[in-house]
C-alpha cells in the first residue's frame, strides 16, 4: 500500500514528526487514480504508483521541487495546470 510506504520511509529518515500521510476518500479527484496530496504547496499528484513514493519524497518533500510529471493537470487542482 502507498500510504503504508510514505509512512514507513518517512520513519525511516526521521521526519514522520514533520510529515503526515493520511488516508482520505477520492477529494473530487477519483478519475486520477491514487492521488498525493502535499501541502502547503498544495500539489497534487495523481496516478501515483509504489515506484513513484521515493521520487516524490527525495524531490518534492525534502528538496521542494515538484514532480511535475506526476502533477495532476487540471485547474481544479492547480491554477497553472495547462
Amino acid at each position: 500500500e502507498i500510504r503504508a510506504l510514505f509512512k514507513k520511509r518517512l520513519t525511516e529518515l526521521g521526519i514522520k514528526s514533520k510529515v503526515r500521510a493520511n488516508a482520505s476518500g477520492c477529494l473530487d479527484a477519483c478519475e486520477y487514480g491514487v492521488t498525493v496530496l502535499v501541502y502547503p504547496e498544495q500539489i497534487w499528484y495523481g496516478g501515483v504508483t509504489l515506484n513513484d513514493v521515493e521520487e516524490i519524497i527525495q524531490q518534492h518533500i525534502l528538496n521542494d521541487k515538484p514532480v511535475k510529471r506526476l502533477m495532476i493537470k487540471d485547474k481544479r487542482f492547480h491554477q497553472d495546470a495547462e
